[in-house]
Order: C-alpha cells, then structure tokens, then sequence
C-alpha cells in the first residue's frame, strides 16, 4: 500500500536504503482524503484570509500541531506557509490523538487534520472548520471553501494507493489495476470512502505512477522549504 508519506518521506530522510520510485512499480489509485483546516473557537479568524492576516500580525503566536514532523499535516500547514507567507509555529506530536486532544482543550490553535478525525468535532462546534485542503469541496461540509479558493493552486491531501516489486510483469500490473478500478467504482465501497472524506482516484498504473512522481517533486519542495526532518 503506498501512500502519501512515501513521497514525502523520499525528502524527509536524508539516507532511506531504497528510491521508491525507482524500487517498486505503480499498480492503481486507490483513494484520496481530504484534510481540513481546523482552529480553536479562541481563534478570532473566521476566515482563510483572516487567519493569514492575522498570523502576520501576529508572527509565530499561532500554534500549529501536527502528528509530527512530515506527516500529511505538517507538511500541508508548510505548504500553506510558502504559498501564503503566514506565520505560524510549528509543534509536532507523537500522533494525531494527543495533537487533537490539546486543540480540544486551547492548548494549540490550529491543525491541518484528517477529515474523518476532524468531522464529528467540527459537527459539535469543538472547533471551527476554516476549508477543506483539496481542490473540491466535501460533501460532507458542501458549505465549506476550499484552501484555493483563496489562495489560488494550494493542494494538500493524503492519498492511497497499491504498488508492486519494480519487475512484476505488464499483465500481472495491469490484471491488478483492473480489479482495483472495479473494487472502487462499487456503490457501497464509494458510500464509505465518502463517509470517511475521501473521493476514489481511479486511472491507470501510468496515472498513479505520475500521481507519486508529481506528490514527490512538491512535497520534496516543501520539506526543503521547512528544513523538515524525521523525528
């Protein structure tokens, strides 16, 4: 199961004993999951130009939390900082959970979570939901904008996907990527992925090889931006 850390994790460590790129084939996409941009109700932003601004005024008050350094989270809340020059401290956590639990409780202000995490929360008002990180908004929150929509080609979420030893045979990929496309085109399988925030990335194995090729070169360059590295 490849996913979005393998592409982040290709920059995040500075000697991994394989190239992942290199070192495996590209079966098919499986799913992509939406993050939110979530903020603790103290925060007075109510809006992603608003929490920009204010972040400015107020360089490195804000707490960002994140599962801890290079997941999806963190780097999602670096991305937003190269693109929009927002100001913001980082504090990785050993794991969503305890992250979540101090934003819960005000002790940090902000976290670029995983929808299915976020969602319940959001629905009870424990925190405010700013966007969603994709570029499509949720049909769980369809009110909700987009990160995009306000700061023109930002886009961050997590993704997964199945990918083989480099070598397996053309007819063996592709006999997987069929099967794999049928798995997610299933009513009751889109019903659930829909439920946890997450959209089917249907396509062939060359389409999910350029998805990984892409989400590396991007995240290398945030990593570098943030001079992120593994805890």
């Amino acid at each position: 199961m490849a996913s979005a850390a393998n592409a982040i994790n290709s920059t995040l460590y500075d000697k991994l004993n394989f190239d992942f790129i290199r070192d495996t084939q590209a079966v098919a996409g499986i799913v992509r999951m939406q993050n939110v941009l979530e903020v603790h109700p103290a925060v007075p932003a109510r809006s992603v130009p608003e929490l920009i601004a204010y972040s400015i005024a107020n360089p490195d008050h804000l707490i960002a939390g994140s599962a801890g350094n290079g997941s999806p989270g963190h780097v999602s809340g670096e991305l937003f900082k190269m693109m929009t020059g927002a100001r913001m401290l980082h504090v990785p956590y050993r794991g969503i959970s305890p992250a979540l639990a101090d934003l819960l409780a005000g002790q940090i202000h902000l976290l670029f979570d995983n929808m299915a995490t976020a969602i319940e929360h959001i629905r009870s008002g424990k925190v405010r939901a700013l966007a969603v990180t994709t570029t499509f908004r949720s049909p769980l929150l369809p009110d909700l904008p987009t990160v995009a929509e306000f700061v023109p080609g930002y886009e961050a979420s997590s993704w997964y996907g199945l990918s083989a030893p480099k070598g397996t045979g053309l007819e063996i990929v592709e006999g997987l990527n069929r099967e794999v496309n049928a798995a997610i085109a299933n009513k009751s399988f889109l019903e659930r992925l829909v439920a946890m925030g997450g959209v089917p990335m249907p396509g062939s194995h060359v389409d999910f090889h350029n998805i990984v090729v892409q989400e590396t070169q991007k995240w290398g360059t945030v990593v570098r931006f943030a001079n992120a590295k593994a805890n």
